[in-house]
């Protein structure tokens, strides 16, 4: 068996020659002993059974930019032309058995049967509540979308859905999309694994989006870090029309910081990034983490209160929201 059963490819800046890293920036990785102390320190918050959801009905084909709410990192991105889903998920659980693990309190935003053509997936990394084979087989059978994904992902989704059309990239690397559209890969402070073998083997990645209609940067799962690949993602694209940004999955801070940012640090991102808008992503669908449901909601409020910015310019992103820009 190779050491990394996704990539091989030469040393860089952000892989050893077999996992990949995030090179001046805090270390992800925690061992068996931090996780027994999160859960055995622990107070984790009650969330409910289910929470309703009013299904958008998405139109096929749109004549501007418009973002809806699938939930967490699941985003239908829609510009004239061109149809986009990130991170798609319409499974049950976050997990890979459909028995256990985090199970979703709100349904999808969509209805499968009602999403518009899809021309191209985006994926992010490789966890569970992002890279959901069961999903990405159904948008094959249907749909056949193109599929983007950083370096070494395209192992798990050519395995798992035959037929797929994939394409991989590094950090920076540009793919087209169709339509005058492209995405570029982004920085993020993150980490993979599918196992409990597989740390940091497949890379994690955002996207920055250029179409015709705008610019939308889907920041994935991050970390705020230093802060200098957000400086860096400015310096090097301008600023976005619309950022994604992921506000959950935060508590507690001393385990998670390094690998997801909680509200104020994501609007710090949109200040440094120069967002013109920005949707909260990444809350209210899986428990995760110790965080009330609704926390990262009035969280992002509380932080966007201490600011000068309209509240519009920042929002909870909730499932079956259409967002117009």
């Amino acid at each position: 068996m190779l050491a990394n059963p996704y990539y091989v490819g030469p040393p860089s800046d952000h892989f050893d020659g077999t996992r990949f890293f995030n090179p001046g920036e805090p270390t992800t990785d925690r061992g068996l002993l931090q996780v027994l102390r999160w859960k055995a320190s622990s107070t984790v918050a009650r969330w409910p059974e289910s929470v309703p959801v009013t299904l958008a009905r998405p139109e096929a084909r749109v004549a501007r930019l418009t973002v809806t709410m699938v939930g967490h990192a699941s985003l239908l991105i829609q510009v004239p032309g061109l149809n986009l889903l990130t991170d798609p998920v319409w499974s049950e659980r976050a997990s890979p058995v459909a028995f256990a693990g985090p199970k979703r309190v709100t349904e999808p935003g969509i209805a499968f049967a009602d999403l518009p053509p899809i021309d191209a997936v985006l994926l992010s990394h490789n966890h569970y509540d992002h890279l959901d084979v069961a999903t990405l087989r159904r948008l094959q059978a249907v749909h056949q979308p193109l599929m983007a994904m950083p370096l070494g992902n395209d192992a798990i989704v050519g395995q798992a859905v035959p037929g797929a059309r994939m394409v991989a990239g590094d950090w920076g690397d540009r793919i087209g999309l169709g339509a005058g559209s492209a995405t570029t890969l982004t920085r993020a402070n993150h980490w993979s694994a599918r196992g409990t073998r597989d740390r940091r083997m497949a890379l994690w990645c955002g996207h920055w989006i250029d179409t015709p209609a705008g610019s939308i940067w889907f920041a994935g799962d991050t970390g705020y870090g230093t802060g200098a690949i957000f400086r860096d993602i400015r310096a090097r694209h301008g600023r976005p029309d619309v950022a994604l940004l992921p506000i959950g999955a935060y508590a507690p801070r001393w385990f998670m910081a390094a690998q997801h940012t909680d509200p104020a640090e994501a609007v710090r991102i949109m200040v440094e990034v120069g967002a013109r808008r920005a949707l909260g992503i990444h809350w209210g669908t899986f428990q995760l983490t110790d965080e009330a449901r609704d926390a990262p909601a009035e969280g992002l409020r509380v932080a966007l209160a201490a600011t000068e910015f309209a509240v519009d310019r920042f929002q909870a992103a909730d499932p079956g929201g259409v967002y117009r820009f």
